[in-house]
């Protein structure tokens, strides 16, 4: 009796019972509406029930409730059954990925959204279904958005009576609103709103102390754990009583902090973790909670995002928050996929927070500075814009949307990323070149994993057998615990062993797959009559791996470094068993921020005809004519590769002298023209050219690198190695050039002399290598040179540079005669004192000009 009234007292405290009213009518009168609600006011469990008629005692309906994750879907439905005094799989069931728990006297089923996505597909009417309501849809997770889009088209073209309500408990209802009528005539959607207590929640920051790093990739500085361990405790002694719900952004930082919690004294408190790999009895356990007053520890739950919205966590008075969060991100180039650490936006952090207020006054703790709040995002990336979209893609193109073309979706997606998706799609034989879904690819829909490992479980049964493969897909499904280690096979045997929770998932997971993957007979005979059945080895789970990621296969480059076929390099942790591997299968994989290159996080062995098997869509083989720069030739071979990866190199026989000549021609290119014999006269001499070139235009050519690669016909020859270019005479290939036919080649001396003679009587090399040409000269040599040469018929003065007697620069001029009347006096007194062996005459333009010091003027007079 007393479990009856306090189930009848749940229901009266629900506040958005007030609106059930108004959203019965929306349904009935325009068939769907979107409920805005806040978190903790009875929408995930009070609606549903009302919707399907199970408490008023009007006429029953059944209801299809799609919840974002297992763990929300599990929770959802035992709360709704303990409401009216059950046990799941009654009037209310569940079905999750691994666990179904219905009847026929189910009214109300609570899927995560991809197994409604999986019904979708296989009957697009969903029959037998009156209302389905999608929850948490502010997440944005890529399947609630899919799902809505899929159902908006069942209205309108299947079954315009089948009820649709869209929940939300954040601000963003409107663009629902008018998302859900996009495809028929008439106004949005109607919205009902859904009030609920709002208790005051208290919000402190708490800043970490100085010289915390940011988080990067994967990696949160351990002395942010630190800090929110500590304000942690704080929340234990300064809030009086009931538990503390911190947020964390994975269950690598959770495990952390638990042991942080348990380092030293403080408030005693139950500590519990809640994350989707927690075992089952664990999230039950921190969902039944622990009323105030009960008597016991208090709790402290350590948990990731699951619990801002989707979940009810009763008994929490404090929340502390990290102010981080995981999103997914994509390398599409290199077809990598991860997930990243993220500042929590602005709407989450409020979620957070209202946790604190959800059943009593309470407070929120934040572990960050007051001023970085407006410099968070407003809202969380939405899925779609940020995760790769192989699996969407395909759900598109099977739904009959290739291109996802048409879908009512509140933001598109990225054309890049559906551009990568389409390319798996069409190696993995999903879709056909035109973007239309293959009978294989509808298969490969229906499976419920990512293509790739969709991919991995057809063709990997036929080899290795569906149990085994199933197995190695499972666990590509889902990564195994750290603690299994990186090897793939000796993961699978852990799994196999395991009475963990991963473990159990693992075996649930297997034999789901091993179901999905039952072709008929005459395909399943083809198949096996294809390639003979293997013996379930390490290198079995390499092949099953690498079909599904045959762009990840590896070739050891030594240290534990490996090329994959994709070009992209990975690397092995020092520890790793795998080390040693010629060849491996990379299932995991991400690219820490500063890394060069990826990090393996599980892989398994292969052998390279194991390799060749997998990659074989990969498989080129392509003739081969290059300058190969260490061996300084051309080289010649026909090269066997898979993607960047070479296996094999045989010597091509007598390539065409154009393929040979263009081979050198590159060669040149790359190494540049100084493979010729230059010397000191044939640098001048271009030097030289290059001037005139440059100042007079025709017919003087244009001599730099590209221009006489254009002309290497002329001079070339034979020649196909580094010692045969360097026969190659550079002046004679320039002396060739010169405008002979124009008889303009006999004035090169002329217009641009070599060697300059001056007063003194030294003959004094010009250097054309600058913009302008430049004589340097000691200053006595010049005594009595008035006027400063020109050249190029006169258009180009000299410039000249003065040196003292130890060669320095004393003096830059283009105009000799200003030079002594104006600055050769300052340059004599500062040098003369230096140098007063060498004639500094007063009056220079008459003096005579010399190479000698006075000592040697004296001797020769």
């Amino acid at each position: 009796m007393a479990d009856a009234d306090s189930r009848r007292a749940a229901l009266t405290r629900l506040p958005v019972a007030a609106a059930l009213p108004s959203l019965h009518a929306a349904l009935a009168e325009r068939g769907t509406a979107v409920l805005h609600a806040p978190p903790g006011t009875g929408k995930t469990t009070l609606v549903p029930l009302s919707l399907a008629g199970l408490l008023d005692g009007a006429s029953e309906r059944n209801v299809l409730v799609a919840e974002p994750r297992r763990m929300a879907a599990r929770s959802a439905a035992r709360r709704m059954a303990w409401l009216l005094g059950e046990e799941p799989g009654g009037r209310v069931g569940f079905t999750v990925r691994g666990e179904r728990r219905v009847s026929a006297r189910t009214r109300v089923e609570v899927v995560t959204t991809g197994v409604l996505l999986q019904r979708l597909q296989r009957d697009q009417e969903l029959p037998g279904v009156d209302v389905v309501m999608i929850d948490e849809c502010h997440e944005r997770h890529l399947d609630a958005d899919t799902a809505v889009a899929f159902l908006v088209d069942v209205r309108a073209a299947l079954r315009p009576e089948l009820r649709l309500l869209v929940a939300s408990a954040t601000q963003d209802s409107r663009a629902w609103a008018e998302l859900l009528t996009v495809q028929e005539d008439g106004p949005a959607a109607p919205v009902v709103h859904g009030s609920g207590e709002s208790h005051p929640v208290d919000v402190r920051h708490r800043p970490p102390p100085r010289g915390v790093r940011p988080p990067h990739g994967m990696t949160v500085d351990p002395a942010l754990l630190r800090h929110v361990a500590a304000t942690v405790r704080e929340a234990l002694e300064s809030v009086p009583e009931g538990d503390v719900l911190c947020f964390l952004p994975g269950a690598g930082e959770i495990g952390r902090v638990a042991r942080l919690l348990g380092e030293g004294h403080g408030p005693a408190a139950e500590v519990l973790q809640l994350h989707g790999q927690a075992p089952a009895a664990t999230q039950d356990a921190v969902l039944r909670g622990r009323s105030p007053g009960e008597g016991g520890a208090r709790r402290v739950i350590l948990s990731t995002s699951v619990a801002e919205s989707s979940l009810t966590v009763p008994g929490v008075r404090a929340v502390v928050d990290s102010g981080l969060a995981r999103e997914p991100r994509t390398d599409h180039a290199r077809g990598l996929g991860s997930l990243t650490t993220v500042r929590v936006s602005q709407a989450a952090s409020s979620q957070r927070a209202g946790r604190a207020g959800r059943e009593a006054p309470g407070v929120a703790f934040r572990c960050w500075a007051e001023g970085e709040d407006a410099g968070r995002p407003r809202w969380p990336s939405p899925e779609i814009a940020v995760a790769d979209l192989t699996a969407f893609a395909l759900q598109s193109a099977c739904w009959g949307a290739p291109g996802a073309e048409g879908l009512a979706l509140l933001d598109a997606p990225p054309s890049g990323a559906m551009a990568a998706a389409g390319h798996v799609l069409l190696a993995v034989g999903a879709v056909d070149s035109s973007g239309q879904p293959t009978e294989r690819g509808r298969r490969m829909a229906r499976t419920g994993v990512h293509p790739r490992l969709a991919r991995a479980l057809l063709d990997g049964a036929a080899v290795v057998g569906s149990e085994f493969a199933s197995e190695v897909v499972a666990l590509l499904s889902e990564e195994p615990p750290r603690e299994y280690g990186d090897d793939a096979a000796e993961a699978l045997r852990a799994a196999r062993r395991g009475r963990d929770a991963y473990g159990a998932r693992w075996r649930a997971e297997a034999r789901r797959l091993r179901a999905s993957c039952e072709w008929a007979p005459a395909e399943a005979h083809a198949r096996a009559s294809a390639s003979p059945r293997r013996g379930g080895g390490a290198d079995d789970v390499g092949l099953v791996v690498a079909l599904a990621h045959p762009e990840r296969v590896g070739v050891s480059r030594g240290e534990g470094s490996f090329l994959m076929v994709s070009g992209t390099r990975a690397g092995l942790a020092d520890a790793s068993p795998l080390r040693g591997a010629p060849w491996l299968a990379v299932a995991t994989a991400d690219r820490p921020a500063g890394w060069a290159s990826a990090r393996v996080r599980l892989a398994a062995v292969l052998d390279e005809e194991t390799a060749r098997e997998a990659a074989a869509a990969l498989h080129t083989v392509r003739e081969e004519v290059r300058w190969d720069e260490a061996r300084g030739c051309v080289v010649a071979r026909e090269v066997v590769s898979l993607g960047a990866v070479e296996v094999e190199e045989r010597a091509l026989g007598t390539p065409s002298s154009e393929r040979v000549r263009a081979a050198v021609l590159a060669g040149l290119r790359d190494s540049g023209l100084e493979l010729l014999a230059w010397t000191r006269n044939a640098v001048s001499l271009r030097q030289r050219i290059a001037f005139l070139h440059r100042e007079l235009g025709a017919p003087w050519p244009d001599v730099s690198d590209d221009a006489l690669l254009e002309q290497a016909d002329r001079w070339l020859g034979e020649a196909t190695t580094r010692a045969e270019l360097a026969r190659i005479d550079a002046g004679g290939v320039l002396a060739g050039l010169l405008p002979w036919a124009t008889g303009d080649a006999a004035r090169l001396e002329e217009l641009a002399p070599e060697r300059i003679e001056v007063p003194s009587g030294s003959r004094v090399r010009v250097d054309y290598s600058g913009e302008q040409p430049v004589l340097a000269v000691k200053l006595q040599e010049l005594f009595g040179w008035r006027e400063t040469p020109r050249l190029a018929g006169g258009r180009v003065p000299l410039l000249v540079h003065l040196l003292s007697p130890a060669g320095r620069p004393a003096a830059v001029t283009a105009d000799l005669a200003s030079f002594w009347e104006d600055g050769y006096r300052s340059v004599r007194a500062e040098l003369r004192g230096r140098y007063p062996r060498h004639p500094w005459p007063e009056n220079p333009a008459a003096a005579e000009p010399t190479r000698h010091t006075n000592r040697r003027l004296r001797g020769r007079g």
